[in-house]
């Protein structure tokens, strides 16, 4: 993976990587920087297409955005680069998952090709407090699980490690002002490793958990991975490094989560009666199943019920 931290080297990157014209997968907020031979703007979106002959693809925004262009690269074969507007880190993992544009779950799949990312602090600047709190702690939630998931790669610890100390220390600076520019740049560096452990070691129940809610009911996937990551942490206690967050990993997610106006499932309108449907739907996910302890289903609904 090539990574830049400036947009400016963009038109380098492509050239690095072979690709002369690239098909723009972005929102209509965002600008074309460079010579595009066609664009997708419908984000989230279960029925993107590739027009114009690309060689590349090249995706701007958030982890909606980079998912509906990774959709997109595993269809096509060709190579992907993201330019990420959030601290999601989807820019680093070839599995996706496809949302309609209710944002409701219509699948997914995996075989993505990502070949670079370029970062620059200057496109999060003007994001509003829930989204940077909601993907932060997404962020969060990779450098977390990727510690613990089962078959992970101990080599990635340390980035881990250092990604959730980053974005544990920034992101209550970021939330108190958000053009605070150094604490967003030290956000996002946390959130690149977030990233990079998740795309080295991969994700556990926590992840499940928010998958599966959000995808059921089109709510952001930030919201509840703040939710999920502290009672996920409390389930696998026994496998949370000491190191991790100075030992209260568990504790540290749940403030971070609360003062970014995350509170709990009832709050984001999920109903009570669906829970136990919910976590039969859990359990049964990968992300369950690569848990460092098995989580049954009567076990997760008890973890949804403790924060609902």
């Amino acid at each position: 993976m090539i990574v830049r931290w400036s947009l400016g080297e963009l038109p380098e990157l492509l050239g690095e990587l072979g690709i002369e014209r690239p098909f723009l997968v972005a929102s209509p907020r965002w600008d074309t920087p460079v010579d595009a031979v066609g664009r997708w703007s419908e984000i989230p979106s279960h029925r993107a297409d590739v027009e114009g002959s690309p060689d590349g693809i090249l995706a701007i925004g958030g982890g909606s955005a980079i998912d509906t262009a990774k959709g997109l690269s595993a269809a096509t074969e060709l190579p992907l680069v993201s330019v990420p507007t959030t601290y999601s880190g989807a820019e680093w993992t070839t599995f996706f998952g496809v949302r309609d544009s209710d944002r409701r779950m219509r699948g997914g799949g995996a075989g993505a090709h990502p070949a670079g990312i370029v970062y620059d602090v200057s496109l999060t600047m003007d994001l509003p407090h829930e989204v940077t709190g909601g993907t932060a702690l997404n962020a969060l939630a990779h450098c977390c699980e990727a510690l613990y998931v089962r078959d992970r790669d101990p080599a990635a610890d340390p980035v881990a490690l250092e990604g959730a100390d980053l974005i544990s220390r920034a992101l209550p600076r970021v939330l108190e002002d958000g053009g605070d520019v150094e604490a967003r740049t030290e956000l996002l560096q946390g959130a690149a490793h977030g990233g990079e452990a998740l795309g080295r070691s991969g994700l556990a129940l926590g992840h499940a958990m928010a998958q599966a809610i959000g995808g059921a009911y089109g709510l952001p996937h930030g919201a509840l991975n703040a939710i999920c990551l502290p009672p996920a942490l409390r389930f696998n206690a026994d496998f949370v490094p000491s190191a991790l967050l100075e030992g209260r990993a568990a504790e540290r997610a749940e403030q971070l989560s609360h003062l970014s106006g995350f509170t709990t499932l009832g709050a984001l309108g999920v109903p009570k009666a669906d829970l136990p449907r919910l976590a039969d739907a859990i359990a049964q996910r990968p992300g369950a199943k690569a848990n460092p302890r098995e989580a049954t289903p009567t076990e997760v609904e008890a973890l949804l019920c403790s924060v609902f």
